[in-house]
């Protein structure tokens, strides 16, 4: 693959990409690099770069890929480094796309209900340029406020909002992606409805760099809901919660939002924001959700929930319209992982997803799994998709193998449930041997070729998602 003319083999790589996009650029200093190196998954394994390469464009992008073709390196496509599986993590010798400069919201047609936005842009930025529009951008990982929508859409990202919303995939129309001879494809259509032809967008979005880098997509929006009413119940058993949940999807009730929160992370949340969310009178397990609905509509579905709740044998119950209380018990969701990294340990973040009737089983079989390997295992999650987030708490080398042990315990009975090894994090280089188990082997043959046809020459991010 690699070219014999000097400007075609690694050693001129970073010279000459430096003469074609600049020397702010191209980064090679090694401290520098190694801020690129590797996403917030401390665990998973990263090399050392070639060199950091920051595009401004889409021709670009196809400059530095074709570039690495001739010279027969490697590209790690990379956003803001919000990962949790190691998936933007550089390789030996590899140059690290960094996508962030490509930040602009190209376009916002309120009549078509339509953005296209770069890879660099924040989440929370689409999300607020496009409310003054009186439109909404649904997929909200918990991250939103600093990563980027191309890291969002190289892991299919999903967030609080997935239960009424969907995930990443269902907020997308079309994509310009780079392949790895340089050449740009340009998938799907603006239109409502597009039935031509294969669905590659779909194929892209969750590919976590593998198949070629996203340089532009086309979002779909939605009208503005309205804001939210809040309800909390707090459970003094796991299995009541996840009954709850239960008869909440049964009952049709459908928030737009429903998270749970065990009883060590809700103590740790407590802790960290010095607050009360009724761990102390009787409650364990937290049950949060909120209504968009709008007006009646809002109050009768959260009337039905706290009637639910209830009946489930609710400790505590309370609802609440007014934005800034229902802020308040949003902050204590979405402080979980500042919470667990306050506790003072090294921690793995799972990520698996059952079936919603499931979620009790699940949340008991981790304490199970940590008894048996003697280390705390706190667990949150969305509960109105199965989304689940076991996270194993590990003090250094010493515990670190019997943390990995839990961590694939967990992903084990996330499978024997019926789920997923992973929701929303994706698979990166921590879940290759996971994912090969749950695609079997004629489902992972048809993705190595598929992976083959796209990139044979094995040009972008190898070792993620599975070995070629």
């Amino acid at each position: 693959m690699a070219s014999t003319s000097p400007a075609g083999t690694a050693a001129g790589l970073a010279d000459l990409l430096t003469a074609r996009l600049g020397t702010s650029a191209v980064l090679t200093d090694p401290d520098v690099m190694a801020n690129y190196s590797r996403d917030r998954l401390p665990l998973a394994p990263s090399g050392t770069p070639l060199a950091v390469v920051l595009p401004s464009s889409t021709e670009e992008v196809q400059t530095v890929v074709r570039a690495c073709a001739d010279a027969g390196v490697p590209v790690v496509p990379r956003g803001a480094g919000s990962g949790l599986c190691g998936g933007a993590n550089a390789v030996d010798g590899c140059v690290v796309l960094v996508l962030t400069r490509m930040n602009r919201i190209v376009e916002v047609d309120a009549a078509n209900r339509v953005a296209v936005v770069e890879p660099g842009v924040i989440n929370a930025d689409l999300r607020e340029a496009v409310s003054a529009r009186d439109l909404f951008y649904p997929p909200d990982p918990a991250s939103y406020d600093f990563c980027t929508l191309g890291g969002n859409l190289a892991t299919n990202a999903g967030g609080l909002c997935c239960v009424k919303y969907g995930v990443t995939t269902d907020s997308v129309l079309g994509l310009d992606v780079v392949l790895a001879d340089g050449s740009l494809l340009r998938t799907g259509r603006r239109t409502v409805k597009g039935v031509a032809g294969y669905d590659l967008t779909k194929l892209f979005v969750g590919s976590e760099g593998t198949l070629g880098v996203i340089t532009r997509a086309t979002l779909a929006l939605r009208p503005l809901p309205q804001a939210p009413g809040t309800l909390v119940a707090s459970f003094p058993d796991t299995a009541d919660a996840g009954a709850a949940v239960t008869r909440i999807v049964a009952e049709g009730l459908v928030p737009s939002l429903m998270e749970i929160m065990d009883a060590t992370t809700v103590r740790a949340v407590e802790r960290h924001l010095g607050t009360d969310l009724g761990s102390g009178d009787g409650g364990g397990t937290l049950l949060l959700c909120q209504s968009d609905a709008g007006g009646e509509a809002a109050s009768r579905e959260l009337a039905a929930l706290e009637r639910v709740c209830s009946e489930s044998g609710a400790a505590l119950v309370h609802s609440t319209t007014d934005p800034a209380e229902g802020g308040l018990l949003m902050q204590a969701r979405r402080s979980v992982h500042q919470a667990i990294e306050s506790m003072g340990a090294q921690h793995m973040i799972d990520d698996v997803c059952v079936p919603r009737t499931r979620i009790a089983e699940l949340i008991d079989g981790c304490a199970h799994i940590s008894e048996d390997v003697g280390l705390r295992i706190v667990v949150n999650g969305h509960a109105g998709d199965g989304n689940m987030h076991p996270t194993v708490i590990y003090d250094g080398d010493d515990e670190f193998a019997r943390a990995r042990q839990a961590f694939d315990a967990i992903c084990d009975l996330g499978l024997s449930l019926g789920g997923t090894v992973s929701g929303e994090h994706g698979i990166g280089k921590f879940k290759q041997d996971l994912l090969a188990r749950e695609l079997g082997p004629v489902g992972l043959r048809v993705h190595r070729d598929i992976r083959r046809s796209l990139d044979p020459d094995g040009v972008f991010n190898p070792g993620s998602m599975f070995d070629r």
